[in-house]
């Protein structure tokens, strides 16, 4: 067995420099045992290889989660879980967090949970190990939704062949860039995708939220910027210091440096054009850059995928998503079903889809579906 889990700080210990490992090999792990909130399910933190964009190797910490009971003949089928933002700070790691960063991911884990699939959760490259957080970087974070799958298989008895990438927000950016995996889980099939409000259109993101005026949209502006700067730090023209200049880079580290949770006040009052001092043309030649890593439909699904939004989420334009749904089915995406729920916001939506999701799964490979309820998620 691997060592157990330790923290320096707010980052997960690993070995330096970090021996070489297989995407997927343990680094180290922690059972926590059952856990009331999560449906009674076995909790595991983990720290392990992946790879990133570069082919880089890496070490990503993350959850594993294993519902009680004996497994049905065959094994228990795996949901790897993309979360959605929760900042780029260490102290920010979904993993860290008793709900996992989310009151509402913890009711749809739940329901994953109790229909019998063991759930895996990375928290990304960077966001809990050391290194910056690279968000929104699309194959650094659809490898570590693949990869975890791998790590899980070393520790959880009674795991299936059969697996799903499934998340919201950002992580539904990372289930769909999970299909295109450097090295999917050995001997697993992919059975399906599922994206919930997939993040998107990256090369106008920053140029919208500079033209919106509204201070809460900056977080993701500034942590798409640190994001870019964490793929190369040796690159000083993306360093916040150098976009923003002295004054806004200061303000930006104090942002970062917090989670999402937690951002409003730090963002209150402040003036979307003077912290995002970029011309036009700057704007749109990051944004360019950021799109060709983050942009989650530039090549096909190559497995069925369902793709789900609220009509009235405010963070994911349904616009934008109708457009994604529509190029990848251009692209040739083999089955792309796309389900919108009226009047749903960004977060409520997850527990208004739930059904449908464990229906897409049952039908490709999952469990057998019982009776279910939707949980009330929330009004954003």
């Amino acid at each position: 067995m691997p060592p157990a889990v330790a923290l320096t700080g707010d980052t997960y210990r690993v070995p330096e420099p970090l021996p070489a490992g297989t995407p997927g090999a343990l680094i180290a792990a922690t059972d926590h045992g059952p856990q009331a909130r999560l449906a009674g399910a076995r909790r595991w933190t983990v720290v392990y290889h992946s790879t990133n964009g570069r082919g880089a190797d890496v070490p990503v910490s993350g959850t594993v989660l294993l519902p009680p009971g004996p497994p049905p003949h065959g094994g228990r089928p795996v949901v790897s879980w993309g979360h959605g933002t929760t900042g780029v700070a260490d102290a920010c790691a979904p993993s860290r967090l008793a709900d996992l960063g989310s009151g509402a991911y913890i009711q749809e884990l739940g329901a994953l949970l109790r229909a019998g699939y063991a759930v895996t959760a990375s928290d990304y490259p960077g966001l809990g190990t050391p290194g910056t957080h690279t968000y929104l970087v699309g194959s650094d974070e659809g490898n570590a939704v693949a990869d975890i799958v791998t790590a899980a298989h070393q520790l959880a008895p009674g795991l299936g062949r059969v697996w799903f990438a499934v998340g919201h927000s950002q992580g539904g950016q990372a289930a769909l860039f999970a299909a295109h995996a450097a090295h999917p889980p050995g001997g697993q099939r992919l059975g399906g995708v599922v994206a919930v409000a997939p993040a998107s259109h990256l090369e106008v993101m920053l140029t919208g939220v500079k033209a919106s005026h509204v201070p809460s949209e900056l977080s993701f502006a500034l942590y798409s910027l640190a994001g870019l700067a964490a793929i190369d730090p040796t690159d000083a023209s993306v360093s916040l210091r150098t976009l923003l200049g002295n004054a806004a880079a200061a303000t930006a580290s104090r942002v970062l440096a917090g989670c999402a949770m937690n951002s409003a006040q730090e963002l209150k009052g402040l003036d979307t054009e003077k912290m995002l001092p970029l011309s036009a043309d700057h704007l749109k030649r990051i944004g360019e850059r950021m799109g060709a890593y983050g942009d989650p439909d530039r090549a096909p699904v190559p497995v069925p995928a369902l793709i789900i939004q609220g009509e009235a989420d405010q963070d994911v334009p349904a616009a934008w998503t109708n457009q994604v749904v529509a190029h990848l089915r251009k692209l040739g995406s083999p089955a792309v079903l796309y389900r919108t729920y009226p009047a749903a916001g960004h977060v409520q939506v997850l527990g208004r889809s739930v059904c449908d999701l464990l229906d897409f799964l049952r039908t490709h490979g999952g469990t057998p579906q019982t009776a279910c309820t939707p949980p009330d998620t929330g009004t954003g």
